[in-house]
């Protein structure tokens, strides 16, 4: 199969929620966008995205648009991460876990979520053996409602 034009993978990386959370099944964003630009994978797996990324990747690649894979997750507002300190042990999966390196700290010491570079992937929830990681509004978001 041949390579897939780069200013197509480039439109459809942009218009992907730079999350790198997997949830589409690839290892993040720019491996999606390839594979959507080689008709390898289809517009609905983005659940970050939401129906409306659906749409818009749909409108670039030319398809008949769909809303996304539910199957896949739920469309969240943007979240960002934020480590509990006083109950971090400094173990260092987070740190391990995260794929854009927003949490910084060092073995045995507390961590802490470098706001700005997080994408809400949720990905260091998991890994967190004390369960000191919470989601948040990202910055300018409404708090939900409760």
């Amino acid at each position: 199969m041949s390579a897939p034009r780069p200013d197509l993978v480039e439109r459809l990386d942009r218009l992907l929620p730079q999350t790198q959370c997997g949830q589409c099944g690839f290892d993040g964003c720019r491996p999606y966008a390839e594979a959507m630009a080689r008709s390898e994978a289809d517009i609905d797996r983005c659940p970050p995205g939401g129906d409306a990324g659906a749409r818009a990747l749909a409108h670039v690649l030319g398809v008949a648009p769909r809303p996304y894979d539910r199957g896949r997750g739920e469309h969240k507002p943007p979240l960002v991460a934020r480590i509990v300190e006083a109950d971090c042990i400094g173990c260092t999966r987070c740190i391990q876990a995260c794929p854009v390196d927003a949490i910084v700290g060092g073995s045995k010491l507390m961590h802490t979520v470098l706001a700005p570079l997080c994408t809400g992937c949720e990905l260091c929830l998991p890994a967190c053996p004390v369960d000191c990681i919470e989601m948040l509004p990202a910055e300018g978001q409404d708090a939900p409602a409760g």
